[in-house]
């Protein structure tokens, strides 16, 4: 079996700290897929609310594709910390899967993308969303049940005038 190399982060952790933004992708190892069950996904949700909040960091979207998950988070103040955010919703989650679910654990690393700006938030967040419908799950965003966010209301996003 040929081993899979994991992606490592080109960018210094103070890349990560202040009124920054960025996506975020989490992979599980092997590919197996967990996030299937409503419970397991309203647990991790929990988790993402209680780090984010811990780091000072806004969630303006998330997706729980079967075998990853897709967030944007954007830091409040200037001591927000989204790398460390990432990092204990891993561990916190890695825990979880060590007690209930002992063949699951995600890679090593995580894929991120630092955004420029204000511009593009909206094609962030259709990205993030449109997970589901690119990988043929439904047919549209609104049709997927493990979506949402934290600190924004997606329809007003996606079909107002707010970005």
């Amino acid at each position: 079996m040929r081993k899979v190399r994991e992606s490592k982060h080109r960018l210094g952790r103070e890349c990560y700290i202040g009124l920054v933004r960025a996506n975020f992708a989490l992979c599980i190892k092997d590919r197996k897929w967990v996030f299937v069950e409503r419970k397991i996904v309203d647990c991790f949700v929990e988790i993402l609310g209680e780090v984010r909040e811990k780091h000072s960091c806004l969630n303006w979207a998330y997706t729980f594709m079967p075998d990853h998950v897709h967030f944007i988070l954007e830091g409040k103040c200037e001591t927000s910390d989204l790398w460390k955010t990432v990092v204990l919703f891993k561990q916190r989650t890695g825990y979880w899967f060590s007690r209930y679910k002992k063949t699951i654990e995600w890679q090593k690393d995580f894929y991120d993308d630092i955004h420029r700006g204000d511009v593009g938030l909206r094609s962030h967040i259709e990205y993030v969303l449109d997970n589901p419908v690119r990988k043929g799950l439904v047919r549209n965003w609104q049709d997927y049940p493990y979506k949402g966010s934290l600190d924004s209301d997606l329809e007003e996003i996606m079909y107002g005038t707010r970005f």
